[in-house]
Order: structure tokens, then sequence, then C-alpha cells
């Protein structure tokens, strides 16, 4: 099964590229499972390798010195790559990944709070950008950080004019989306939330009638004027932006099983910018979301 986000589906994350994905099953029969250990091994390509061996230890299998011995003392364990991507990895891409969304936020705040037109204008291209990543077959640090100063152009614009009308919306916001990410994350952990095919089928199912209310909206607001269907103001408004949080919520905890999947089974260390990239992505649903739905609290 592919992520719901189409960083992950392209590469690296998703069964069809080699790696594990929701729906990795365990060969019957195979020598991990009979042996108690993994029983996904045979779906990993790091996991086994020809004639039983690890390709990447020294020595090929055959008799060590103890030269080579000793140099082993840091390699990683049999079975694993090298350059496997760690946690470590996706912590570090990630906060770059947003330091730079932040550094491009503080120049649109100053620069663009009155020029909405130049901040769509960014946001455009960070569409743009985001688009061309997200069919890569490879990650792209210069895309993807060009593709979050872009976004941290439109979203400090943005963030400047609302704050202007409404004090303090845009920090409530962001404390609202650090509150989000830490409790999916606390969810996902003790396994209260549980990813599996019907959960990834149910947000999937919301998140396409999701974004076809949105550009019927859309259409209805360029083409009829006013208010639309009246998503932007009102009971239904407010409750469409609770919507929106909550479907960003569960495209959060998606992006958790993905990554995990990808550190379970030795994902090469490129793919930590993709696990960046995808985590930024839904963060920003998240906070653009928070930020519309505020908005209309105060409003009202």
């Amino acid at each position: 099964m592919r992520s719901s986000n189409p960083v992950f589906s392209r590469r690296g994350f998703s069964r069809d590229n080699g790696y594990a994905g929701f729906n990795a099953a365990p060969q019957a029969g195979g020598p991990a499972a009979a042996q108690g250990g993994n029983p996904y091994a045979g779906t990993n390509p790091y996991a086994t390798a020809p004639q039983g061996g690890n390709p990447y230890a020294q020595g090929g299998g055959q008799d060590l010195t103890p030269e080579q011995l000793q140099q082993m003392q840091g390699a990683p364990p049999a079975g694993v790559r090298a350059d496997r991507m760690t946690m470590d990895d996706v912590v570090m891409r990630t906060g770059m990944t947003l330091g730079t969304v932040i550094a491009g936020a503080a120049v649109g705040w100053i620069a663009l709070s009155d020029k909405l037109g130049l901040a769509i204008g960014a946001a455009l291209i960070a569409m743009v950008l985001g688009l061309v990543q997200a069919f890569k077959r490879k990650a792209s640090p210069p895309l993807i950080l060009a593709y979050a100063a872009f976004e941290g152009l439109f979203l400090g614009g943005l963030s400047g004019a609302i704050n202007e009308r409404f004090q303090g919306a845009p920090m409530q916001a962001v404390l609202g989306t650090m509150a989000v990410f830490v409790g999916v994350l606390i969810a996902y952990k003790t396994r209260i939330i549980r990813v599996n095919q019907r959960f990834y089928r149910y947000v999937m199912a919301a998140a396409i009638g999701f974004v076809l209310l949105t550009a019927v909206n859309l259409l209805f607001m360029a083409f009829g004027g006013g208010e639309g269907l009246g998503f932007r103001s009102g009971g239904l408004g407010i409750l469409f932006g609770v919507i929106g949080v909550i479907l960003g919520a569960c495209f959060l905890a998606l992006d958790f099983k993905q990554v995990e999947d990808g550190l379970a089974y030795g994902a090469p260390r490129e793919e930590s910018w993709l696990a960046a990239f995808g985590l930024t992505l839904t963060l920003v649903w998240i906070y653009l979301e928070l930020l519309r739905l505020i908005s209309i609290l105060r409003g009202d």
C-alpha cells in the first residue's frame, strides 16, 4: 500500500520500491519466521543476502583476521546497510527544512504582509517545486529547501496580514500545530492510533471528499462571488476547519508510520530528505487549517 503522502509514495517508503509498506506481509515458511525473528525480513532487500551471508560484512563470510575483527567493531549489524537512514538523519533534515520555512516566513512577514499578491505568487512557486520533487525518483535537497523557502515566504506574508486583523492568531496557530504534532506522536507511540489498511482507506476517502469540497467552494467563490458554499465563515466554516485539522493529524500518523518502516527496513540515508519533506508538507497543512479556524472563531 502506498502512503497518502505523494512524497513517500514515489520512492523509498513503499513496498513497490523494495521497502516496507503498510501491507508488508510475512513470507510463509520463511527462515526468519521459522526462527522466531523478523517475519517481514523477506520483504526487506537489506535483510537477506546471497548464500545466507551479509554482502556488506567484511570478509564475505570467510574466517576473519584479528585486524578485520577489530575493524568490524564499529560496523553495522549483519544485513544492514552502512548508509542506512537513522532517526538522527530524519530529525536533522526535518529541522533544516522547517528552519528554512521559518526563515522564509520571517522575511515574508516583514516584506509581504501588505503584498498578498506576491505572497500568493510564492505559494504557486512552492507548489510547483513541491510537485517536481514529489515526482522525482530521488530526493533533491536543494529543491526541497527551495520549496521550504518559498512556502515560508507565503506563510509569513499570509500570517502577517492576518495578524494585523487578529492580533496573536498566527502564534496561536503555531502553538496549536506543535500541540497536534506532540499529541499525535504520543498517540502513535503508545498505539492509541493504529495505522493499518483500514485507517489508510478511511483517511484517504475523507481527504478526497475534503479536497473536492474545497475545489467546489473555490469555483463558487470565483464565479458566483461571496463566500461560496459558506466554508469560510459561520458554523459550517468552523466544522470544515476542525475536519481539516483532524485530517492533518491523520496524515501525520501516516507519515510517522512510513518513517518507522523506513528506519526498520534499512532505507538509504538519502530518504531522510523525503521524510523531512513529507513531514513539512503535513505540518504546513495543519498550520494553515488552524490559522483559518482561529480567524473564523475570532472573526465571529
